[in-house]
């Protein structure tokens, strides 16, 4: 009986790091997935005003001017306001070159290149 015992508690020993395993790789393939790139909006001009990625990564506008603002290039992505202090998360998902504006400040402009 003990040597039952002793073959349940391996395998379920096995069967826990098998999980934890496969937890871990997920992890793994998950974080390598993409990048986080980050673009500043001061000073109403979005900063850097030209940024390449490539398709699976994550680009976020981060607000820090007194007014809302918005990351719009019509047919590709849309942020909507984006308040002070507040930031937008996209993932670029389609290869391409998006020319954005600000609809709310139609001088701001950028260029969001996708590898």
């Amino acid at each position: 009986m003990a040597s039952r015992a002793g073959a349940r508690r391996r395998a379920a020993a096995a069967i826990a790091i098998g999980a934890i395993t496969a937890a871990g790789l997920h992890w793994a393939v998950a974080a390598d997935g993409g990048r986080t790139h980050e673009i500043v909006v001061q000073g109403f001009q979005y900063v850097p005003a030209t940024l390449q990625v490539r398709r699976g990564d994550v680009v976020v506008w981060v607000n820090k001017d007194p007014l809302p603002h918005t990351a719009t290039a019509p047919g590709a992505f849309d942020s909507k306001s984006i308040a002070e202090g507040r930031s937008w998360r996209f993932t670029a998902t389609r290869a391409g070159s998006f020319p954005y504006v600000c609809t709310l400040h139609s001088n701001m402009k950028g260029m969001l290149q996708v590898e």
